[in-house]
């Protein structure tokens, strides 16, 4: 069995400079001066009663007995709360109680030895739960009694005298020791608790670097699949006119130079493609503008570069927006207008944008050639449009792209906010 004191606290990997580390110090070295205290008592008591006793083989034997005494204090178990450990402990104290009864007995010598029962109420609290303790406690005070009765110090009357003195003691070393083992166990609760929170804090961390990236890769694919499909299909398209435009040069000028014009606007046209999808990662959602700023500024760039009427019907900000909540609602607008763009062969698109009922509402329509079966509620299988639903989920709102009465179609999104 591994030799501890019945003060021997487990260590824990927390430095001095951490608050709890600090406390955890404390409290460690409050029992390593009550384990110093144990002995330097159990020394004096032997000291003065090998004074006392002046028969030499009575000193040899009471010098065995609290020989074994310390032999029994330093082999308590460790003090994990386990049952062993309890049962370890209480057999300890029983032992050491009927050592200090044979000293007694073979000595003559009472009151010094009944002072060893100061250190067995300390340890009787701190392998004992509150009720158990209190029983060892009442035993030590009986004990007393019994002694100071049988060594015919004053008779009965003396005897509880003494009885109810040493009790008062005894309680106020167990009842210190008892709150200072409870401290003691609620700070290595509360050390572990911190571990295991630091623990969930750099779970938490990661995850985020995790989804970060995961946002980066997934935008980078975003833009590698536009940039794909429209400047990289214009560009084709204008080296293969070029090409043909080549041969013809000598044989059919004029046809040489139609097709050179043709390539000549394809060109522009990625270009045009090139400059929308840099204005995109401006972001100015994020920087400067209010929402119904930003919204403007999309509309106005839009409608230049591709020429197609954009009316817009904004109300006044009157709601409070999270930075992620702002980010949505444009990306929603940019995401629908290019959709008509590039889909809804359309001449017009309405922006609208309300508040009802603690949502934001953003509807971006059109008078193009619809959305073919077109659920209800439901979404096109396109990447950004998947990408707008998930938006207003996580937001805990809800998209929709639903053909409109009039003819085209209506994109719908709404998340819910808070009012200023």
């Amino acid at each position: 069995m591994k030799a501890a004191s019945c003060f021997h606290t487990p260590k824990h990997g927390y430095t001095e400079q951490s608050e709890y580390g600090l406390m955890y110090m404390m409290q460690k070295s409050r029992f390593e001066l009550l384990n110093l205290t144990a002995y330097v008592t159990l020394a004096a008591v032997t000291a003065i009663a090998l004074w006392d006793i002046n028969r030499i083989l009575v000193r040899w034997l009471a010098m065995g007995l609290l020989l074994t005494f310390g032999i029994l204090q330093s082999r308590l178990p460790e003090q994990d709360g386990s049952r062993h450990s309890r049962r370890l402990g209480n057999l300890i104290i029983l032992l050491q109680t009927g050592v200090i009864v044979g000293l007694i007995q073979v000595s003559g010598v009472g009151p010094i030895f009944i002072t060893l029962l100061f250190i067995l109420s300390v340890n009787a609290m701190l392998y004992n739960a509150l009720k158990a303790g209190m029983v060892w406690l009442a035993v030590f005070s009986l004990l007393s009694g019994w002694i100071f009765f049988d060594l015919d110090q004053g008779g009965i009357s003396a005897s509880l005298r003494y009885m109810l003195i040493y009790a008062g003691g005894f309680l106020f070393f167990g009842i210190t020791t008892q709150a200072l083992a409870q401290a003691r166990q609620a700070q290595q609760q509360n050390n572990l608790l911190l571990k295991e929170l630091q623990a969930k804090n750099q779970q938490l961390e990661e995850y985020a670097r995790q989804v970060e990236t995961l946002a980066v890769v997934e935008e980078r694919n975003r833009l590698a699949r536009e940039m794909h499909d429209t400047v990289g299909h214009r560009l084709t398209a204008a080296a293969v006119q070029l090409e043909a435009a080549q041969r013809l040069v000598p044989t059919d000028p004029e046809r040489a130079s139609s097709l050179i014009g043709s390539g000549r606007q394809q060109v522009r046209d990625a270009l045009q493609d090139v400059r929308q999808t840099v204005g995109r990662l401006r972001e100015p959602v994020e920087i400067e503008l209010s929402l119904p700023q930003a919204l403007r500024r999309l509309t106005a760039g839009f409608q230049e570069a591709t020429g197609l009427q954009i009316h817009l019907e904004i109300e006044p900000e009157d709601k409070s927006y999270s930075a992620a909540q702002r980010l949505a609602l444009y990306r929603c607008a940019q995401e629908g207008l290019t959709n008509i763009q590039r889909h809804a062969e359309a001449s017009q698109a309405w922006i609208k944008f309300n508040h009802s009922q603690h949502r934001a509402v953003l509807q971006i329509s059109d008078n193009g050639k619809g959305v073919p079966d077109a659920g209800e509620t439901s979404l096109t299988p396109g990447y950004g449009l998947r990408g707008l639903q998930e938006r207003a989920s996580q937001l805990g709102g809800s998209a929709s792209l639903t053909n409109r009465p009039e003819g085209g179609a209506v994109l719908s999104f709404q998340i819910p906010v808070k009012e200023n």
